[in-house]
């Protein structure tokens, strides 16, 4: 029994040893023993190229193996060519007392005052243990200075429901070229957009590209702005970059807009209408109303209308009480010449007005694609821009004809009771200068006419109801969404007359009045020409006298 607790009483002893073995080689070595550290700046500029001094010192008696250096940049830094945000180095044995460090260079991106951390890792394994050991540490860097001008101009008041026009400049100093830059904008509630220019990838956002030292642009919005009385209306802005599908921002901006009372209001009317739409060649009969909407009356008013001259026929202008100047291509009403200009008390509206055509389409005329009347008026602080547009036309002509080279018509000229002769109808048009779908002509033929089935060119949509007498020419969809002028379309059918007793003595009509329409694209109206009706006088068939057209 002694003998077998003495045998117990060595086995412990030998466990405790080699558990207390176990427990000193784990902790005969501290890994505070290296001293790892990071240097660089504490501040730097956005872009400027920042070095970071890695040392490590093995301070303890052992040999460090396997020894690895990992260094994490901060984020979205910008490393050189082909580099990663995290660096590794494998290291050789790190002895006692010896003592290295290595560099590591990148760009910062990211805003103002923006804190950057910079990180080291080294993973070890002190000589003859099995164990690893790691040391880490850190270093922040601020980027205190981003020389980048990002500033929105825009009033700091306006009335609700006006057009707002504000914009954006943006302006570099910075020595390093920025690329894949973005414009963000967020609008406050009651802001419709209208356009911008230039045209972003949406209502919100602008794809600048490239940015090098001294160079800058201007994003201008245009849209109009509703809120309550005194409401602050908060609009904001974000400059940044994109790195790896992420948006960095570098610079933001924000301004206010304070909704007041109106204090003048204008609008202006056209051939008797607020939303008048134009069509080439129209004589325009324009009114601009101002009223004032404050409290106090307005002494001694200016008001300037300023119009585009690509549309309009500017030698036709006529004005009364205002002064046109034809270089500016404006009029100028004041006070001296019009009594609401030099008195306008509260509640009361005044009234201006003048006369022009817009030209013709025709070479050296009007031949815009998509084309808006712009009238810029300006009365005291008030500035409003009224906009017109521009109805494509449809340029429509039909002719008949009996000598013709189509078909070679047959029958008595002049046309004789109960006789059939045959005719040629010609139709042709021509668009300008809009997009416009669904163009169709339409005509009714006489009871006593018929088609004869001959059609050029052969596969022309023509189709004819003989209950309601109409033929219809299906022309479909016209422009490309590029090119401002149409090239002419053209048809011809032929149709015989079969007079009727109570036709003798008289021209008998071959074709009804005939009339083209089309959905223009820019303007949402439907266009239409019309040409009158034919008889058998045929005015367009120079081979047949009038009294050739009698039926006998």
């Amino acid at each position: 029994m002694k003998g077998k607790f003495i045998l117990f009483l060595i086995i412990l002893s030998v466990m405790a040893g080699i558990v207390g073995y176990w427990y000193w080689q784990k902790n005969i070595y501290s890994k505070g023993l290296l001293r790892l550290e990071i240097l660089g700046p504490s501040e730097v500029q956005l872009l400027e190229e920042v070095e970071w001094t890695v040392k490590y010192k093995n301070n303890g008696h052992i040999t460090l193996e396997d020894a690895k250096l990992i260094f994490e940049y901060p984020e979205y830094s910008l490393v050189g060519e082909g580099g990663a945000l995290r660096e590794q180095i494998p290291l050789e044995d790190i002895y006692p007392g010896e003592e290295k460090s290595y560099q590591f260079r990148a760009r910062l991106l990211g805003e103002e005052n923006e804190v950057k951390k910079a990180k080291v890792l080294l993973s070890y394994r002190p000589k003859n243990l099995r164990a690893f050991y790691e040391s880490e540490t850190t270093l922040t860097t601020v980027i205190k200075h981003v020389l980048l001008s990002f500033e929105l101009d825009l009033p700091s008041k306006l009335e609700s429901g006006r057009e707002i026009n504000f914009s954006l400049n943006y302006f570099s100093s910075l020595d390093y070229p920025l690329s894949d830059l973005r414009v963000k904008l967020n609008y406050p509630s009651g802001f419709e957009f209208q356009e911008s220019r230039p045209s972003g990838l949406d209502e919100t956002e602008w794809e600048l590209g490239g940015l090098n030292k001294a160079e800058g642009g201007r994003i201008e919005v245009k849209g109009r702005l509703s809120g309550e009385l005194n409401e602050q209306k908060i609009f904001q802005a974000s400059l940044g970059v994109w790195q790896k599908n992420d948006f960095v921002l570098l610079k933001e901006t924000s301004r206010g807009v304070k909704i007041i009372k109106p204090l003048l209001s204008v609008f202006q009317r056209i051939n008797g209408q607020e939303d008048y739409t134009a069509n080439p060649g129209d004589w325009l009969h324009y009114e601009i109303f101002f009223r004032n909407m404050g409290e106090e009356p307005f002494r001694h008013l200016f008001l300037i209308s300023k119009l585009s001259d690509d549309v309009f026929d500017l030698p036709t202008l006529r004005v009364e009480s205002g002064q046109v100047n034809r270089e500016e291509k404006s009029i100028i009403w004041d006070w001296r010449n019009v009594a609401q200009l030099q008195f306008l008390d509260r509640g009361e509206e005044g009234k201006v007005e003048f006369w022009l055509k817009l030209k013709e389409i025709e070479p050296g005329g009007f031949t815009k694609k998509n084309a808006l009347l712009s009238n810029k008026v300006i009365i005291s602080e008030i500035k409003e821009e009224f906009e017109t547009k521009i109805n494509s036309k449809l340029e429509f002509y039909q002719a008949g004809y009996f000598e013709d080279e189509v078909f070679g018509n047959q029958g008595p000229i002049p046309p004789k009771v109960g006789k059939a002769t045959t005719y040629t109808i010609i139709w042709q048009m021509e668009n300008c200068c809009n997009d416009v779908k669904n163009v169709k002509v339409k005509a009714v033929l006489p009871i006593n006419v018929t088609l004869t089935g001959q059609i050029f060119p052969e596969d022309t949509r023509l189709t004819f109801d003989s209950d309601s007498r109409e033929i219809i020419w299906e022309i479909g969809d016209l422009g490309d969404g590029q090119t401002p002028i149409m090239e002419p379309q053209s048809c011809a059918f032929q149709i015989s007359l079969r007079p009727t007793p109570i036709q003798r003595g008289k021209t008998a009509q071959i074709i009804g009045e005939a009339q083209i329409t089309g959905e223009d694209q820019w303007t949402e109206e439907t266009v239409t020409s019309d040409m009158p009706a034919i008889d058998t006088s045929l005015p367009d068939d120079k081979t047949v006298k009038e009294q050739q057209g009698v039926v006998q």
